[in-house]
């Protein structure tokens, strides 16, 4: 039996990868997330799910490896975690009433091939008219400070959509599930 692992420390990802009742490893990648200077958004988090898998690569030479990133853009702009109540604060209220699309970088690494399977899957968030205050008790009630966008969507963050678009409800919280499904299937893993 292949060793699968999860390249991340993100319980988010934890959380969605136990959906589908594999036993695997999550460990965290040591990866430098720092935007390249030119580096658009899709590329950039396609250059970090690989990153991360291969980050583990050396250490499990024969495992199949798990990388995601994700990134949040608004009108052109990369988004990230705000880590405190006043960027949050100023990330929802840039977001009230806009279109936030969601980069989520996936990437399979066969360790022992070499083989690489990677996609980027968007996923598209359209945010309802948010006052001061609905913003205030929502960072009050959830606090998202270590989230992209600043809010949880398997939350009470659902409250501040007006919609949602994209193919898998998963990728938006960082993991696209139909994607990896079919990645580990062409590795031998089937899930059901």
């Amino acid at each position: 039996m292949t060793q699968l692992i999860l390249a991340s420390s993100s319980p988010f990802r934890k959380e969605i990868l136990n959906k589908l009742n594999l036993t695997y490893k999550a460990i965290s990648p040591d990866v430098d997330e720092t935007p390249l200077d030119t580096e658009i958004p899709i590329d950039y988090v396609a250059r970090l799910s690989q990153a991360k898998a291969k980050a583990l690569q050396a250490d499990h030479p024969t495992a199949l490896i798990i990388g995601s990133d994700q990134t949040a853009v608004i009108n052109g702009e990369i988004i990230g975690k705000p880590g405190d109540y006043n960027n949050a604060f100023k990330q929802l209220s840039d977001a009230s009433g806009q279109k936030i699309t969601f980069y989520t970088g996936l990437t399979l690494l066969n360790a022992s091939t070499g083989m690489l399977d990677t996609d980027v899957i968007p996923f598209h968030v359209h945010f309802r008219i948010l006052t001061p205050s609905m913003i205030e008790h929502y960072l009050k009630a959830e606090q998202p400070y270590n989230c992209a966008g600043s809010f949880k969507s398997e939350g009470l963050g659902i409250a501040l959509f007006e919609k949602l678009e994209g193919d898998d409800p998963n990728s938006l919280i960082g993991l696209p599930l139909i994607r990896l499904i079919r990645m580990l299937e062409e590795q031998g893993i089937n899930v059901i």
